[in-house]
């Protein structure tokens, strides 16, 4: 059962990997928007494809335990912070017309969603810290 629809397993693995792959797709062509200085539309395809692709994994877990685990306290600074950086990516780009802060919006975007999904691999957030420790000494 996935979200109240009634999957196999193949059709939840097919559903993830078509979500996720067109979610990856419009973040990638973003940029492209960005040699035409549409920071506007770099800033929802961007925000879109993040969109698309924290939905893939309902497919694998179910959307309501999905919905439900993005507030677990292990989760939760990090699905705020994805959260406010798209609300923040949306807002610097349509009303400050900024390229620079919707950029950095959009890496704290990326840095937001890349925590929050090592929070479901047992302990790659220790490894991230771990190697993060390493490097910054």
């Amino acid at each position: 059962m996935c979200g109240g629809f009634k999957l196999t397993r193949t059709q939840r693995f097919y559903g993830f990997g078509i979500c996720f792959g067109v979610g990856v797709l419009l973040s990638v062509l973003s940029t492209l928007l960005l040699t035409t200085a549409n920071v506007g539309g770099f800033a929802v395809l961007y925000t879109f494809g993040n969109i698309v692709s924290i939905v893939s994994t309902g497919f694998l877990v179910g959307f309501i335990q999905q919905f439900k685990k993005m507030f677990d306290s292990s989760r939760l600074a990090a699905a705020i912070i994805f959260l406010g950086s798209m609300i923040a990516t949306l807002v610097v780009a349509f009303t400050l017309h900024s390229f620079l802060l919707t950029i950095i919006c959009c890496i704290i975007q990326m840095l937001a969603l890349f925590w929050y999904s090592a929070s479901y691999i047992p302990f790659a957030r220790d490894l991230i810290k771990s190697c993060l420790g390493g490097i910054m000494g």
